[in-house]
């Protein structure tokens, strides 16, 4: 006797959800084709409704995940472009391995969505499933650390008034509401009307909200930003010792005017050590004074330049103790005035998780060197003459929804330095979208400088006021936009994510009541 009689009849399902899960991944950047996420995600409903077993759905539901996440996280194997540790060809054994556990997430959804079905997929089948949604996609941000990317509400961003309902609610229930329109579109195939009429008065309503929630243009005498693009990639930044990338950073600047501005670099190009007071055996001859000497020369006295850049610790027998990934404030007078040090580490990036097992296994970081960072202690702002509160998240830490923000001390611009080179084609854009979900929902500008792009300044609103092409040597000067008042989502936070959750829910379980 067969112990598992639903996986013959499923063989055309189970390919049926991955090519789904494969196809939903176009409706993300760089392809935007988000009418094709919301088809895939219905079709996908209707597989899980129709499975015969418990242990069919959530096979459907992790199947769909592997398809989906592998086509969105291609861009995971060009990072082993860049590693001597391990042969490139393992960067495509390592994005699928990804998607394996992240398709997890999704079969999760799809199994408590099946287990609260009822006879047709009705409303409130629509609803659990969105409710569940929101769950295990903010399980995703949380766990092991948590893997953000690319929750499915960001495909809504070409639809930008959609996308500004983050403001409100924030990311991870914007998903749970994307589901639901995608269950619209499954019960207009079946002739329902009503759950389509719905989603289709609030998405038309998002939408024309574009028309008058614009955030306002930045006063006369702003002070300025400059965004430095080089385009330097990863297999250059360390040429002739990082002098390459450090000269043409400086070249890019530009030169000091009657407004002050603040100058911004992109992550992992300066290699010289910028602080003070570290043994002399660490510098190699290049002293930081120096070096700090040569970028004060593109500022006037009332400029700020905010740059990535190593700093150590070290342990009381001089020993290097740990490295931060930190953002160093340079004034024109050469001094150091603020450092962050980046909080959100990326595992095997900028460090090895279990290494006494990983690293006899042959794992290495996918970052070059041998010292793992060391978290700082979470998000701050930076206040400066001239400038204000000024908050940073170095790469990866944007696209922790609700993690951006010092709440007690809110700044007026976020500063988000980042190395993109690592990312290939499919990378660079999902990352800039992400940063514009965070402005929408914060409702602060964000300014983005990358190595290779996409840099760029970002409204309060989402907007994308300037950018410098993906590979494209260049900058950008434009003045600091201003921020809208705290979002209720900047005031809630992911609290709302269960709110609307929950809400969900509850009409749910109301409406299979009156159906009975």
């Amino acid at each position: 006797m067969n112990r598992y009689p639903a996986l013959g009849p499923a063989l055309g399902p189970a390919l049926s959800c991955i090519l789904l899960g494969a196809v939903a991944a176009c409706g993300f950047a760089p392809l935007d084709l988000w009418p094709l996420t919301l088809i895939c995600v219905a079709a996908w409903m209707a597989l899980i409704h129709a499975a015969p077993t418990f242990r069919t759905a959530l096979s459907r539901g992790w199947l769909f995940g592997l398809g989906h996440f592998t086509v969105n996280n291609n861009w995971f194997q060009h990072a082993f472009d860049f590693q001597d540790a391990m042969p490139p060809v393992l960067g495509y054994f390592a994005a699928v391995a990804l998607a394996l556990y992240l398709a997890v997430y999704p079969m999760m959804a799809a199994g408590i969505a099946w287990r609260l079905r009822g006879r047709a997929p009705d409303a409130a089948y629509v609803l659990f499933f969105a409710a569940a949604w929101i769950a295990t996609e903010y399980l995703r941000a949380v766990i092991f650390t948590g893997y953000a990317w690319d929750p499915i509400s960001v495909v809504w961003l070409p639809v930008i008034g959609v996308a500004r309902l983050s403001a409100w609610v924030g990311t991870y229930a914007l998903s749970g509401l994307t589901i639901v329109a995608a269950g619209a579109l499954l019960h207009l195939a079946r002739r329902r009307w009503t759950l389509p009429a719905l989603a289709g008065g609030v998405t038309g309503l998002a939408a024309l909200s574009a028309l008058w929630t614009n955030a306002p243009d930045a006063a006369p005498g702003t002070p300025l930003v400059r965004v430095v693009q080089p385009n330097i990639g990863n297999e250059e930044r360390g040429e002739a010792g990082g002098e390459l990338a450090l000269a043409r950073l400086i070249r890019l600047s530009g030169a000091p005017g009657a407004i002050p501005r603040l100058v911004v670099w992109p992550e992992g190009l300066v290699q010289d050590l910028l602080e003070d007071n570290y043994p002399s055996y660490v510098y190699a001859g290049h002293w930081p004074e120096e070096t700090r000497a040569r970028i004060a020369r593109t500022l006037g006295p009332r400029d700020l330049l905010m740059t990535n850049a190593i700093t150590l610790a070290f342990n009381p027998n001089d020993g290097i103790a740990g490295a931060g990934n930190s953002v160093l404030a340079i004034t024109a007078d050469r001094r150091i005035v603020a450092r962050y040090d980046k909080a959100h580490l990326v595992p095997f990036g900028e460090y090895l998780p279990l290494p006494a097992l990983l690293r006899p296994l042959g794992m290495a970081r996918l970052v070059p060197g041998d010292i793992d960072f060391t978290p700082g202690p979470g998000p701050r702002a930076i206040d400066w003459r001239g400038f204000g509160p000024i908050g940073i998240q170095v790469c990866y830490e944007i696209v922790f929804s609700g993690e951006v923000v010092d709440r007690a001390h809110r700044p007026r611009v976020l500063f988000n330095p980042s190395n993109d080179a690592w990312f290939g084609r499919w990378g660079p854009p999902q990352h800039l979208a992400q940063a514009r979900m965070r402005a929408i929902e914060e409702g602060l500008p964000i300014i983005r400088s990358t190595p290779t792009g996409i840099s760029a300044i970002i409204a309060a609103d989402g907007r994308l006021i300037a950018t410098v092409p993906h590979e494209t040597a260049g900058a950008i000067e434009r003045p600091i936009p201003p921020a809208l008042p705290a979002t209720l989502f900047a005031r809630i936070g992911n609290a709302m994510a269960a709110v609307v959750a929950i809400g969900l829910f509850a009409v749910g379980v109301a409406i299979r009541r009156r159906g009975r």
